[in-house]
Formats: structure tokens, C-alpha cells, sequence
């Protein structure tokens, strides 16, 4: 894979770089990513993920997986009582409304038993280090226990729990491409 000479390398950080076999391209967004591998001609693409970059240009990439982007992802904050349940999905909501958060997620405030409730947030497996730093920059605090990952959301969905409130946050200011404006920046080496 040869990469283009990049201007800025340090602005890369956290995009994506696709490898489409005859070309790649440097600077997309996971969401963008996600959409390419919709597609049967990008089966055999492969992804990096730009984990750092130097002043100088050189990368420190990081092979992402495809499966990456059709699974999901979420936090699940546990509550004894509905009230407390209902403080944290107001506290997580009103997180979106101070600071972007990286992506579209849903969050639920559900009954899972009686007496046992859950604030979960779920949201796209590649933005998984991007929702952990914004639930610290929020200062995000439950007083119960806490757990994450794919498999607490598929038991989630499994258990079909009651759900009492919902609400889906989205970053405001995502400039995504797709469709066919997708198709042209997958032509070029530097996408943004």
C-alpha cells in the first residue's frame, strides 16, 4: 500500500484509510467505512485506522477488522430503583447536549426485572475508544455497576426488556460523505 504524501498528517488521526487493492484512500470517516463495505465490489478492501501521526508524516496505523462495523457496542449502567435508572438517563442525555458525541448512539432507560432497571448506551463498534473518552469528558458518574461491550448488548436485545424511555443522540457536526458523493472521494487518495 502506498500512501500519498500528506500535508497536516497530525489532522488524520482517528480517520480511516482504505485500501482498495489498486488504490487507497486517507481520510475517512468510520460511518463512510461502514457504508463502503455495503457495497460487493469492496469486499476485498482492507481498513486501517490512523492511531497516531508525526509532523514529519509518517503514520502509526492499525488494522481494523470489517466486522467492526456491523457489530454494536454500549455501556450499560445498572440501577436498583427507577428513579435513580431515570437521574442517570437524563445525566447521559444531557451529555449529547454539552458536548458532541462521536457519533449517532440510542440510549435506553429500561426495566430489565422488577426492582432492576439499566441506562444502556449503544452506538457503532469502531467508535467504541471514541464514546469512552466522551463519557469521561462529560463526567459521566453512575452510582451502580457498570459493564460494557458486544456481548452485553446482544444479551440485552436477548432478554427483551421493558423500555420505559428512549432517546437517539447524534453528532451535529458529521460531514460524512455517501452515496455517490462516497463513491467519488473512494477515487481519490485523499479523501478530506
Amino acid at each position: 500500500m502506498k500512501l500519498p504524501h500528506l500535508p497536516n498528517a497530525d489532522r488524520y488521526s482517528g480517520l480511516y484509510i482504505v485500501d482498495f487493492g489498486d488504490h487507497c484512500g486517507v481520510g475517512f470517516l468510520a460511518e463512510e467505512v461502514a457504508e463502503l463495505l455495503e457495497s460487493e465490489k469492496n469486499q476485498h478492501i482492507h481498513i486501517y485506522k490512523v492511531h497516531n501521526a508525526y509532523p514529519d508524516g509518517r503514520l502509526e496505523l492499525v488494522g481494523v477488522g470489517k466486522h467492526t462495523f456491523q457489530l454494536e457496542v454500549g455501556m450499560f449502567f445498572y440501577a436498583s430503583d427507577e428513579q435513580t435508572a431515570k437521574d442517570d438517563f437524563q445525566r447521559l442525555s444531557d451529555c449529547a447536549l454539552q458536548i458532541d458525541p462521536p457519533a449517532r448512539a440510542k440510549i435506553h432507560l429500561a426495566q430489565l426485572t422488577a426492582g432492576s432497571y439499566v441506562t444502556a448506551l449503544i452506538y457503532p463498534a469502531e467508535y467504541d475508544d471514541q464514546f469512552s473518552r466522551w463519557l469521561l469528558d462529560c463526567g459521566y458518574r453512575t452510582a451502580g455497576a457498570a459493564e460494557g461491550g458486544t456481548a452485553v448488548v446482544e444479551r440485552y436485545y436477548l432478554n427483551q426488556p421493558k423500555i420505559l424511555d428512549r432517546k437517539q443522540i447524534f453528532n451535529s457536526r458529521s460531514v460524512a460523505f455517501s452515496g455517490q458523493k462516497l463513491a467519488q472521494a473512494a477515487k481519490r487518495a485523499i479523501v478530506r
